[in-house]
């Protein structure tokens, strides 16, 4: 150990004190002790548990059971909503869908019409 003082700083570690056994422990069966049962008002801090009786778990039932079915009253009411806004967007596509396709039709016969125009003046110059 003197070699371990020589080697290091001139820091000392302090020295531990001896413990001194606890004299206060005492088992729950010696019959130096006495136990007491007191009543407490449901107001004292001791008698706040976090257990819940009977009527607080039927009560917090209840709570929870009328916030979950308000939530899938609002749930169902926002899946209505969106049923119907596609059925609007689905009658508006089919709509468009129609006129599209009367509208390509229209432009394909005019120029089928524009070609068997220009195809008979075509041939009618060349002739004169």
């Amino acid at each position: 150990m003197a070699s371990d003082s020589e080697g290091s700083s001139d820091i000392a570690r302090p020295t531990v004190g001896s413990k001194k056994p606890s004299s206060n422990i005492v088992p729950r069966d010696s019959q130096t002790i006495e136990l007491k049962d007191e009543v407490f008002s449901p107001s004292d801090i001791r008698c706040m548990s976090p257990r819940r009786n009977s009527e607080d778990v039927e009560r917090m039932g209840q709570e929870s059971r009328r916030v979950v079915e308000e939530q899938a009253r609002n749930l169902q009411a926002s899946l209505l909503a969106l049923v119907d806004r596609v059925e609007i967007v689905k009658s508006e596509h089919d709509k468009l869908e129609g006129e599209n396709r009367f509208l390509q039709s229209y432009i394909g016969e005019l120029m089928s019409t524009s070609k068997i125009t220009a195809a008979g003046a075509g041939k009618g110059g060349r002739s004169k």
